[in-house]
């Protein structure tokens, strides 16, 4: 079976470890060929050119910038991805007969690709919905069901219904997911949507004692700490202003200290922050990935934000991260999401709503005095039983069958 992967994640290689390369080896496993187009925006001065590896071909895309831009830039360069993902596949492709359509939100605008495909090889098509765009920007304020920024909502809007209607199964990333996307798009039949959740190959990222302390030494992290690690995007949906004022309440928590690694269009702001208040919070901007997951595994507890106003229900893969070096999880998030129901209910992590810096700070003290002893165990067994690349992959692989 020949497998084309729609994708704005930028990656070189399959043997790269996420969510979207672990399950495209999945594939590669079991005897098919990946071919997957993969953008390089211009910011990376770099032209179209394709890398081939044992059974996988990788288009690498030259398009607009798309990612930590302004906003204009990234609206225009997402709406044309479209057009340029469909002549990419007409001339580095034109010879291949696909059999499968794998692609991912965001974004909602490569359905004319799709379609072209779809049509062209009678291939099956299959969403893997990682956002749902564009009610998730209305959320947070950045697009209005009315005014001019109705008009945009109401495009995208138009989009995402299309997309859902060309897609033969909608893969969700929880079941809280699949109920929304069937509440609110009435017209898709419920045999089409099915939870296909997030999923790493399944991997134990934990660390031994002298490891932990060494490289809690090389960053300046006390050993003699608790210390909560976020790691991710810092931008709108993680509601930085809330971030900062949780880290404000805590601030005199003298066994504590807060690790945060990430960037987004909100770091310069976290940044100000830290910068004129030194204490317990240290903020890195980026990592190599196997040092990032060296220091996850040095940490006590892996932390979560959301912002409270959502009514969709995000499902952050950087919760995988987490359950891989068996660190427990505390989510600060809105009432929407059952990031909830996994953590408290598996046993490896606390909840409190994202509006309440007083009920952040109880829950910290709460960790604090209850410990983390049997969670990893629990956490590690959860991670095995429901997020393994191999269950995505035989979930996928059964709705084409």
């Amino acid at each position: 079976m020949n497998v084309l992967f729609l994708t704005l994640f930028n990656f070189q290689t399959l043997s790269d470890r996420n969510i979207y390369t672990d399950l495209l080896r999945e594939f590669v496993k079991d005897g098919h060929y990946v071919y997957a187009v993969s953008p390089v925006e211009r910011k990376e001065k770099k032209k179209t050119h394709l890398i081939k590896e044992d059974h996988a071909t990788i288009l690498r895309l030259r398009t607009g910038n798309m990612q930590k831009t302004n906003i204009v830039e990234k609206g225009i360069s997402t709406l044309t991805v479209d057009t340029l993902f469909k002549a990419g596949i007409n001339k580095y492709f034109k010879d291949v007969k696909f059999d499968l359509i794998l692609y991912s939100t965001p974004p909602i605008t490569l359905v004319e690709t799709i379609k072209y495909v779809k049509k062209r090889d009678h291939a099956f098509t299959y969403l893997l919905l990682k956002d749902i765009f564009p009610q998730n920007a209305v959320d947070v304020g950045m697009l209005s069901t009315t005014g001019v920024k109705g008009v945009l909502y109401n495009y995208f809007r138009a989009k995402e219904k299309e997309l859902y209607q060309i897609s033969d199964k909608i893969g969700c990333m929880s079941e809280k997911n699949k109920e929304y996307v069937l509440i609110h798009n009435p017209e898709i039949m419920e045999s089409r949507v099915e939870v296909c959740p997030n999923s790493f190959d399944v991997i134990d990222k934990s660390v031994d004692p002298e490891t932990r302390n060494a490289i809690r030494e090389k960053y300046e992290i006390p050993l003699d700490k608790k210390v909560f690690i976020y790691g991710g995007n810092l931008g709108k949906p993680q509601c930085i202003p809330f971030i900062i004022a949780c880290l404000r309440k805590c601030s005199r928590m003298e066994d504590v200290m807060f690790l945060i690694i990430g960037n987004g269009t909100e770091y310069g702001t976290l940044e100000k922050y830290v910068r004129e208040n030194p204490g317990n919070v240290k903020l890195l901007r980026f990592l190599p990935k196997e040092e990032y997951d060296t220091l996850v595994g040095a940490c006590d507890v892996g932390m979560i934000f959301l912002d409270y106003r959502f009514t969709i229900p995000n499902f952050p893969s950087r919760l995988l991260s987490y359950m891989q070096a068996k660190i427990p999880v505390l989510a600060a998030t809105d009432v929407n999401t059952d990031i909830r129901q996994v953590i408290v209910e598996g046993g490896f992590g606390w909840w409190c709503e994202s509006r309440s810096t007083g009920a952040f700070y109880k829950t910290v003290k709460q960790i604090l005095e209850e410990g983390t002893e049997g969670m990893a165990e629990k956490e590690w067994a959860y991670l095995c039983d429901h997020y393994s690349t191999a269950i995505s992959y035989e979930i996928i692989k059964k709705s084409i069958q």
